[in-house]
């Protein structure tokens, strides 16, 4: 498996990663715990130690399962969560208001079947509050990667960042990074301090980062923590045009989940077909290889439902794809990439 740094922390991880979300099991119709574990555990087996989750996660599920399924194997892994997202009923509204939801999925503000008003909030108080939070759900004394989740406009940044590096000081976490971020709210984090990483949407279906975020990433060595590099499972290969998707999962109602728009990649994959079986590859592994092997992308966080998932996904961390072959993929994403949603 390769590993890659995180930016200049020191700290080394395999560039596949898990990303944790859909154990959580909300926006994904649900998810079995035990099997969850068992697929957490088949990773690590498989050589991925780079396990991220968030707070948002089945508001707290995610985390607490990550935690179950390290107990005993802490040292061999490297754990990233997140922080800026609240919910909890208690929690004064402060911040931009960013979404409603229950269990299940994204509900109507206001409505009788949300549960949760979602706020981006980064204050320093809220901040610690978080930490603490997750610490104890994932039955850890220290986080690797400390991530603000989205960014907000009602708390400057500067005091965001000197809040996370009195935790960095404070032994509560290792390095720091961003999510859903711009470029200049690195210059601002990186104004104050060491910025180790930026966790932003990539895949073959979305590249806007390579004009902006990815230049910047590898300018100043920050890591780039790629997540839904299979767009969601998109690029798998295998939802086919008459896949249907159970209640509150997230898929039914992406319009890149069309009919029209799952043909046109499923046109885009058969391309891809020869090169993946030369190497031995299943679609979903030769995305994952084509991810890291980007310029800038140090790191694809891939999500797992069960532990064949896990072992197949760790197989793509091994792989070097040729230049020849790079082009190849690139002329068909560029010939039939441009139409798809």
């Amino acid at each position: 498996m390769k590993q890659r740094l995180i930016g200049k922390s020191g700290i080394s991880a395999s560039a596949v990663s898990l990303g944790a979300w859909a154990i959580g099991g909300w926006l994904w119709g649900g998810q079995d715990d035990d099997q969850s574990i068992r697929a957490i555990q088949a990773s690590i087996d498989s050589g991925i130690n780079f396990i991220d989750t968030a707070p948002i996660y089945g508001f707290g599920r995610s985390e607490e399962i990550v935690g179950k399924a390290i107990r005993g194997r802490r040292d061999e892994v490297i754990i990233a969560t997140k922080c800026g997202l609240r919910w909890q009923k208690d929690f004064p509204k402060q911040g931009n208001y960013h979404f409603s939801s229950d269990e299940a999925g994204i509900q109507q503000r206001g409505s009788d079947g949300a549960l949760y008003d979602v706020y981006r909030f980064l204050g320093p108080e809220s901040i610690r509050w978080e930490v603490e939070q997750s610490l104890r759900r994932l039955q850890i004394e220290t986080i690797d990667l400390y991530q603000t989740h989205w960014q907000e406009e009602t708390t400057p940044i500067e005091d965001t960042m000197a809040t996370l590096l009195e935790l960095k000081a404070e032994g509560k976490i290792r390095s720091i990074g961003v999510s859903n971020a711009k470029v200049h709210h690195m210059e601002k984090y990186r104004s104050v301090g060491q910025l180790d990483a930026d966790q932003e949407k990539y895949s073959m279906l979305d590249r806007k980062l390579e004009s902006g975020s990815l230049p910047y990433c590898r300018k100043h060595d920050v890591a780039m923590l790629a997540y839904s590099p299979l767009a969601n499972g998109l690029l798998t290969g295998k939802i086919g045009p008459d896949r249907e998707f159970g209640a509150g999962d997230l898929r039914t109602w992406n319009k890149r989940f069309t009919v029209e728009n799952r043909r046109k990649v499923a046109s885009l994959l058969r391309e891809l077909e020869p090169i993946a079986e030369s190497y031995q590859l299943t679609l979903a592994q030769l995305v994952i290889a084509w991810t890291i092997a980007q310029p800038g992308v140090t790191h694809a966080l891939v999500g797992i439902r069960n532990e064949a998932q896990a072992k197949a996904n760790a197989k793509a961390g091994v792989v070097d794809l040729s230049d020849t072959d790079l082009v190849t993929i690139e002329k068909a994403l560029a010939s039939q990439g441009n139409a798809i949603v």
